[in-house]
């Protein structure tokens, strides 16, 4: 119970709050988080950490096969088939060529 009052007391000083910034402020900030978004530094890391993870995944989708092999579902095997062989589609979340 303690918790459910801590949570619903914040949420209503959150929404006070927010309340009393108004318009302005959520515009000032969402432009904020915009240029954020576009600093090319921002957008080089992130396309450093996509490129890290895809690695990550082919290293763990290639121990998998080497010990699991023939126990995979052939549903599952042709889809790591196609990860490996660069037929899926390009996967494009959070990135904005505008």
């Amino acid at each position: 119970m303690r918790y459910k009052l801590t949570f619903i007391t914040g949420a209503v000083v959150g929404y006070v709050l927010g309340a009393r910034a108004g318009r302005e402020r959520y515009e000032q900030l969402s432009k904020a988080a915009q240029r954020v978004a576009q600093n090319p530094a921002v957008r080089n890391t992130a396309e450093t950490a996509v490129q890290q993870g895809r690695s990550a995944a082919a290293k763990a989708a290639d121990s998998v096969t080497a010990r699991f092999g023939d126990k995979i579902p052939a549903s599952l095997a042709d889809r790591v088939r196609a990860l490996r062989n660069g037929n899926a589609p390009e996967d494009d979340w959070g990135t904005s060529n505008t």
